[in-house]
C-alpha cells in the first residue's frame, strides 16, 4: 500500500526487472480482501491509512498472522519503529530509500517465514543415534538434548537436509547466515567445530560431518568402528605358556 507515485514507478521497474509478481494498492484494504489474494509479504506505508494506521497494523497481526508485513514510510522515531515491530511488522524501513534495499528486505522475509513455515511441517528427522526436531530447534540423542544454539541448529539442519552432498562454504553461509559471505570470513568453520564438539560429545560412536578441504562440507552418518582385541603375543611368552596354548588348540 502506497501512493508515492515517483518511488512506485521505480520500484516497479526493478520488480519486474527481478520478476516479481506484485499489486499495488492505493489506500485501505479489508484484512479479509488481504488475505484472499495469497500475498507472500505486504508492504505498507503506514502514512497512507492516516490515524488508522496503528490499528490496521494490529489487525493484521491478529486476523492474518501468516502474512508478511514490511513497513516502508517517511521519517520516523525509534518509539514508532519499535511499536510497529512489537505489533507484528516483520521489518521497517524508513524512506528515502533505495528500491533495491526494499527488495532485498522483502526477499529475506519471505526467506525467513518460508523457513520458519518448512520446520512446522517437518517431522522429526532421525539419523544415527540422532533425532533433530525441527519445532524445537533442537537435536536429541535418546531424551538428552545437545543443547544447540539457535544458529548451530540451523547449520545442523542445513547439513543433514541433504545428506551424502558437499555444501560449499558459501552456499551454507548464505543459507543460515542469510546473506553473501564475506572474503575470509570462517564463521562457517567456527560453527561447523563448535556443533561438531557436540555431537562428539553426545554421540561419541558416530561421526556425522565430514570436511573437504577447500570447499566445504558433507553430512554423512557412520558409526566408528570399533578396534578389535589385539591378538595375543606369543612369541615372547614363556615355553610352558605356549605349549599350554597349541595344546589347547
Amino acid at each position: 500500500m502506497d501512493t508515492d507515485q515517483a518511488f512506485l514507478r521505480v520500484l516497479s521497474k526493478r520488480l519486474d526487472a527481478a520478476g516479481h509478481r506484485y499489486r499495488i494498492l492505493a489506500g485501505a484494504t479489508p484484512v479479509e480482501e488481504l488475505v484472499a489474494m495469497r500475498l507472500d509479504v505486504l508492504v505498507i506505508d503506514l502514512r497512507v491509512l492516516g490515524t488508522a494506521a496503528w490499528d490496521a497494523l494490529d489487525a493484521l497481526h491478529r486476523e492474518a498472522p501468516g502474512l508478511p508485513v514490511v513497513v516502508c514510510c517517511g521519517p520516523s522515531t525509534v518509539a514508532q519503529r519499535v511499536r510497529g515491530l512489537r505489533m507484528g511488522a516483520d521489518d521497517w524501513l524508513s524512506k528515502p530509500c533505495h528500491p533495491e534495499e526494499l527488495i532485498a528486505r522483502v526477499e529475506a522475509v519471505v526467506r525467513r517465514r518460508s523457513r520458519s513455515k518448512a520446520r512446522e511441517e517437518t517431522p522429526a528427522v532421525s539419523v544415527g543415534e540422532l533425532s533433530i526436531n525441527a519445532d524445537q530447534f533442537q537435536a536429541f540423542v535418546g531424551e538428552k538434548s545437545l543443547d544447540l544454539t539457535r544458529r548451530e541448529f540451523e547449520l545442523l539442519r542445513l547439513l543433514a537436509s541433504t545428506p551424502g552432498r558437499v555444501l560449499e562454504r558459501e552456499d551454507v553461509y548464505e543459507r543460515v547466515w542469510g546473506y553473501a559471505m564475506a572474503r575470509g570470513d570462517r564463521s562457517v568453520d567456527v560453527f561447523v567445530r563448535k556443533l561438531r564438539q557436540k555431537l562428539e560429545k553426545g554421540s561419541p560412536s558416530w561421526r556425522y560431518i565430514h570436511t573437504h578441504f577447500g570447499i566445504g562440507y558433507r553430512f554423512s552418518p557412520e558409526p566408528l568402528i570399533e578396534v578389535a582385541e589385539p591378538v595375543r603375543e606369543l612369541r615372547d611368552a614363556p615355553a610352558e605358556a605356549r605349549e599350554q596354548e597349541f595344546a589347547a588348540e
